[in-house]
C-alpha cells in the first residue's frame, strides 16, 4: 500500500472515530432528555391525581360522623369517598386513555391495598412492589436501552397523601417499558438516520479532502521516481541525465550547508558555554543592551544588585528592569534617556550599599549613518565586596602567619617540655617520702608542665595540615545533625531554635565531620551569648554560586572595636572561653574555599554567615523532585530539626 493511501485511510479512520464518538454523545444526551421528559410528565399527572384524591376525601367525608381515633372507621370512610367520587374516576380513565406511557393507576391505603384501580382485577387487592421510575434516570445509556427494549417491566411513580402523620392514601402510576419503547422508537429511527448520514458524509468528505491535500506528495514522488529512472524526458523538459546531475548538485549543496550549520552550531554552543562560565564567575554585574535598550546578555551577579531573577531580566527593556524610585534605577534610566555615558559613578543604595556604575554606549562609525548606535554595556561594581575581600585576605595572611608561628613554637617547645617531664619524674623517684614539701612543689611543677604541653599541642594541631575528605553532601542533613547534637545544651540554656531549610537538597562538596565542627562552634557560641535564653535562628539558602548558612542570635552583640579580632587564635571575651572555636571555624571554611561574614549590632545580636560553594543548583533542585526535602518550620530546643 502506498504512503498516500495509508495517510488517506488513517485520516478517514480518525474522522470516522471522532464523528462516531460525537454522535454517540448526541444520542446519549437525547435519550436522557426523553427519559427526563417522560418522568416529568408522569410526575405532573401524579400530582394532579394526588390533588383530586385529596378533594375526593374531603368532599366525601364532610357529612360523615367519623371517629378520627378509629383506624377502621377512617379507612372505610376514605375508601367510600374515593370509590364514589365521579370526578376522580373520570380523571383516572382519561389519563389511561390519553397518556402514551401510563400502564395503570391505583389509589391504595397505607398497606398498598387498592381502594380503586384502572385494572378491575386489582380492586381490593394488595398490590405488588415495583421498581421506582426515578431509578431509570440514574442508569447509563446502555443500561437504559436494555431496560426500555428488554423484557416488559412496569415502573412506579407514587405520591402519598398524609393526615396528622398518617398515610390516608397512595397514588401509584405504573409505566410499562413497552410503552416507553413505542414512544422512543420514532425519534430513535430519526436520530439514527441522521447520525448514519452524517458519518457517511464525513467519511466521503474526509477521504476527498485528505486525497486532495496529499496530492502534492504524490506529484513530488512521481517526479522523483521519473528523475531516478533512466531514459529521455518528455519533450520540452530537461533530459534525465541533466536532471539527475541537478539533483546531485542540490543534494551536495544541501549536505555541505548542513555540515556548515552543524559546525557553526557547535562553535556557537562552545562559545556560549565559555561565555556563561565566565559571566557566572564574575563578581561584577554586567549587562549588554541592544540599540533599543533591551537586555540580551546578563551575568549572574546582576541578581545580587537588583534582587531580580536573571531570566526575568533577559529580553526586558531598561524601563522594565530598573525602578525609577531607586537611586540606581533613576541614575541608569536617566543615562539611557539622555544617552550619557557613566564612568565609575559611585552611588549609595537605599540599603547603604556602595555601588560603582559604569555605562558605555557602543557606536558603529563605519555604518551608513555616522555614530550609529549598536547598544550599551552596563557594569555594576560592588565596592564593599572588594573591601570585604581585602579584609578576608588580611585575615588569611594573619592566620597564615599564626600558623607558621605556632608550627615553629610547637616544634621548638615540644622537645624541651618532654625532657623536663622525664627529668622531673627521675627527680621525683630519687626523693624519699620524707621530703613531702619538695614533692608537693614537684607536683605543682608537673601539673603546670602538663598544662603547657596541652597548649603547645593545641598550637601544633591548629597549624598541622588537614586532609579533607570531600564528598557531595546535602547541607540540610549536616545542619539537622548539628542541631540534634546541640539540642540538650540549648534546652538547658533556654534557647529556642528556629530552623529554616529549603524544600530541595543543597549539595556541596564538603568534609562532613569538619563542617559539623565548624557549625557546632558557631551554634554553641550563639547560645552562650544569650545568658537569659532567647531565639537562635538557623537558615540555609543558596544562589547560583554559594550555599549560605546563617546563624543569628539575640545576644549582646559584638562591639566594633573587637569585631576584627574574633577569629584570632586564643582571643575570647568569655571567662571560661578558650578562643579556639571561632578560629577553627574560620580555618575550616577557608579549607572549603568558603567565606565567613559577621553582622552585629550591640544590644541586638550577632549573625554569622558561612558561605560554601555549591555543586550545581539545578542538580540540587532536580534531586529535590526525586526525594523528600526537609520542611521549613519552627522547633523547640528538644526538636531542632523541625
Amino acid at each position: 500500500m502506498r504512503l498516500k493511501t495509508k495517510l488517506v485511510v488513517a485520516i478517514t479512520c480518525l474522522v470516522f472515530v471522532t464523528v462516531t464518538v460525537l454522535s454517540w454523545l448526541y444520542f446519549s444526551q437525547l435519550l436522557k432528555e426523553h427519559i427526563e421528559q417522560s418522568y416529568n410528565a408522569t410526575d405532573i399527572i401524579a400530582h394532579q391525581l394526588q390533588f383530586a384524591t385529596r378533594q375526593a376525601i374531603e368532599n366525601g367525608t364532610r357529612n360523615m360522623a367519623i371517629n378520627p381515633n378509629d383506624p377502621v372507621q377512617v379507612h372505610k370512610a376514605v375508601a367510600t369517598a374515593i370509590q364514589q367520587d365521579a370526578g376522580l374516576n373520570a380523571l383516572l380513565k382519561s389519563v389511561i386513555s390519553y397518556s402514551p406511557t401510563v400502564f395503570d393507576i391505583s389509589i391504595t391505603d397505607a398497606e398498598n391495598r387498592a381502594y380503586i384501580s384502572t385494572d378491575p382485577s386489582q380492586q381490593g387487592q394488595v398490590l405488588p412492589s415495583r421498581p421506582k421510575y426515578a431509578s431509570l434516570r440514574k442508569l447509563s445509556v446502555v443500561e437504559t436501552l436494555e431496560v426500555v427494549f428488554g423484557p416488559p417491566r412496569v415502573y412506579d411513580i407514587s405520591l402519598g397523601l398524609e393526615r396528622q402523620g398518617q398515610i390516608l392514601a397512595n397514588v401509584r402510576i405504573g409505566i410499562r417499558t413497552t410503552f416507553l419503547s413505542n414512544t422512543f422508537l420514532p425519534w430513535i429511527y430519526e436520530s439514527g438516520s441522521l447520525v448514519g448520514i452524517t458519518i457517511f458524509a464525513t467519511i466521503i468528505v474526509s477521504a476527498f479532502v485528505s486525497n486532495l491535500a496529499l496530492r502534492p506528495i504524490e506529484i513530488i514522488s512521481q517526479r522523483l521516481d521519473a528523475l531516478s529512472q533512466p531514459g529521455p524526458e518528455p519533450a520540452g523538459e530537461v533530459e534525465a541525465g541533466d536532471a539527475k546531475d541537478t539533483v546531485v548538485q542540490v543534494s551536495n549543496k544541501i549536505e555541505r550547508l548542513g555540515r556548515r550549520m552543524r559546525n557553526v552550531e557547535e562553535v556557537f554552543a562552545t562559545l556560549k558555554e565559555n561565555l556563561d562560565q565566565i559571566l557566572s564567575n564574575l563578581q561584577d554585574g554586567m549587562m549588554l543592551f541592544t540599540h533599543d535598550a533591551r537586555a540580551v546578555l546578563v551575568s549572574n551577579s546582576v541578581e545580587r544588585f537588583l534582587n531580580v531573577e536573571r531570566d526575568t531580566i533577559l529580553g526586558a527593556g531598561v524601563h522594565e528592569i530598573f525602578d525609577n524610585t531607586t537611586v540606581l534605577g533613576s541614575l541608569v534610566r536617566e543615562a539611557f534617556d539622555r544617552s550619557i555615558a557613566l564612568v565609575q559613578e559611585e552611588i549609595v543604595t537605599e540599603t547603604g550599599r556602595r555601588v560603582e556604575v559604569s555605562l558605555d554606549f557602543i557606536h558603529d562609525d563605519r555604518g551608513p549613518q555616522q555614530r550609529q548606535g549598536l547598544g550599551a554595556l552596563l557594569t555594576l561594581h560592588d565596592i564593599e565586596s572588594v573591601q570585604e575581600i581585602e579584609s578576608e585576605l588580611e585575615i588569611s595572611r594573619r592566620m597564615a602567619a599564626i600558623g607558621q608561628l605556632t608550627s615553629g613554637v610547637g616544634h621548638e617547645v615540644k622537645n624541651p617540655i618532654n625532657a623536663i617531664v622525664v627529668h622531673l619524674e627521675l627527680l621525683r623517684n630519687k626523693m624519699s617520702a620524707q621530703d613531702s614539701p619538695a614533692i608537693r612543689h614537684l607536683d605543682v611543677i608537673r601539673n603546670e608542665i602538663q598544662r603547657l604541653d596541652r597548649v603547645v599541642q593545641t598550637l601544633v594541631d591548629f597549624s598541622r595540615p588537614v586532609e579533607l575528605r570531600l564528598v557531595d553532601q546535602d547541607l540540610r542533613t549536616i545542619v539537622n545533625g548539628v542541631l540534634m547534637l546541640a539540642s540538650a545544651e540549648l534546652e538547658i540554656q533556654g534557647v529556642r531554635v528556629v530552623n529554616s531549610l529549603p524544600p530541595h537538597p543543597v549539595i556541596a562538596k564538603v568534609d562532613a565531620d569538619l563542617m559539623k565542627q565548624a557549625l557546632l562552634n558557631v551554634v554553641l557560641n550563639g547560645a552562650q551569648a544569650m545568658a537569659a535564653g532567647g531565639e537562635l535562628s538557623v537558615r540555609l539558602s543558596e544562589d547560583s554560586r554559594w550555599a549560605a548558612l546563617s546563624i543569628a542570635d539575640q545576644g549582646e552583640g559584638i562591639p566594633d572595636e573587637i569585631r576584627s579580632k574574633i577569629f584570632n587564635l586564643y582571643f575570647t571575651t568569655k571567662k571560661e572561653g578558650s578562643g579556639i572555636g571561632l578560629a577553627m571555624t574560620y580555618r575550616i571554611i577557608q579549607l572549603h574555599n568558603g567565606q565567613v561574614d559577621v553582622k552585629s549590632q550591640v544590644g541586638q545580636g550577632t549573625t554569622f554567615i558561612l558561605k560554601i560553594p555549591v555543586v550545581n543548583p539545578s542538580e540540587s533542585k532536580l534531586r529535590g523532585y526525586l526525594e523528600t526535602g526537609a520542611a521549613t518550620g519552627t522547633a523547640t530546643a528538644k526538636e531542632p530539626w523541625g
